[in-house]
């Protein structure tokens, strides 16, 4: 029975450290669709813009504890962040129709400053291959996603940061 429960946690960890990775990405356009904001109005992704300076976006639902635990400890660096590269962070909620309804009052909250929207169909969530939150995605200054993570672990924001800081400087040499 001990040989079981080592070999099912030995399983879990694994299957959790594959979920957990971050990956590089060809440069490539973030895809037009509608998600909502948090007043139920229609905006196009098209619309997302920085100034030509870094953009965050991250995938999470109310019910996913490591979202929270994300986007709780960027929340905490936010400001240094913006202040060090310009970046913006945009939070994209997975909840559905039956769930929508709450994801302004948890955002409220905890005292967000992020840009939220919420895509109660998934269409957005399709259209950039999210199996499951959160994921975490790096646009460049030009728009382009460069840049992606799955999972979440205690640190990871610190290597987000560094992505960031890369694509800033990027983003200023050729300006």
């Amino acid at each position: 029975m001990k040989k079981l429960l080592v070999v099912l946690l030995t399983i879990g960890l694994v299957s959790l450290k594959a979920q957990d990775k971050a990956t590089p990405t060809s440069a490539r356009a973030l895809p037009a669709v509608d998600v909502k904001n948090l007043t139920g109005q229609n905006i196009s992704t098209s619309t997302f813009s920085n100034d030509g300076k870094p953009i965050v976006i991250d995938f999470w639902a109310t019910w996913c504890k490591p979202c929270i635990e994300e986007l709780n400890a960027i929340n905490e660096v936010y400001a240094d962040w913006q202040k060090e590269t310009g970046v913006k962070v945009i939070t994209i909620s997975l909840d559905d129709a039956r769930t929508m309804s709450r994801v302004a009052p948890f955002i409220n909250g905890r005292s967000w400053k992020y840009e939220n929207y919420i895509d109660p169909n998934g269409d957005f969530k399709r259209a950039m291959n999210v199996n499951m939150p959160p994921h975490t995605f790096l646009l460049n200054g030009k728009g382009e996603i460069v840049w992606q993570h799955v999972g979440f672990a205690e640190g990871n924001e610190e290597e987000l940061f560094e992505q960031i800081k890369k694509v800033a400087a990027e983003s200023a040499g050729t300006k």
